[in-house]
C-alpha cells in the first residue's frame, strides 16, 4: 500500500470516533512510520544540496527544514501514542505543512537550472 493511501486510512479511522484500535491499526501506522522517517532523512541531503545553488532562497530552505523537524515531532508523538485520533490528525497537518514546504522548494528550483540538472538533486526529488 503506498503512503497516501496508508495516509488516506490513517485519517478516515481518526476521523470515525468509536473504531477500536486494533492491531491492523498499529501495523498500518508501523508501515506508514517507516516510509515517512526515510523520507524525513532524505530532506536534510535535499537541503544540503540545495544550498550551493539557492544562496538566496535561505528562507525557503529553512521552511523545509522547519517543516520535516515539525513531521517528525509529530510522526515521533502518533507512534508513541498507539494510534490516537489527535495524533493522527496532527502528523497529517504537520505532513501537509511539509509537502507545502517541499512543492515551493520546487517551484523555486525551476529558476535554477543547474540545481535542476544536479544528478544528485535529481535522484534526492525522486526518493521523496
Amino acid at each position: 500500500m503506498s503512503l497516501p493511501q496508508l495516509l488516506f486510512k490513517a485519517r478516515i479511522e481518526a476521523a470515525m470516533p468509536g473504531i477500536d484500535v486494533d492491531f491492523a491499526n498499529r501495523d498500518r501506522l508501523a508501515q506508514i512510520e517507516v516510509q515517512l522517517k526515510r523520507r524525513y532523512d532524505l530532506i536534510p541531503n535535499l537541503v544540503e544540496t540545495a544550498k550551493g545553488y539557492l544562496a538566496h532562497e535561505r528562507e525557503t530552505l529553512e521552511a523545509v527544514i522547519a517543516a520535516r523537524n515539525e513531521a517528525a515531532t509529530a510522526l515521533q508523538a502518533a507512534s508513541q501514542s498507539g494510534v490516537d485520533a489527535a495524533a493522527i490528525k496532527q502528523l497529517s497537518g504537520a505532513e501537509g505543512v511539509l509537502g507545502s514546504a517541499l512543492g515551493k522548494l520546487n517551484v523555486v528550483m525551476e529558476a535554477y537550472p543547474d540545481l535542476k540538472a544536479s544528478q544528485n538533486m535529481q535522484q534526492l526529488s525522486e526518493e521523496l
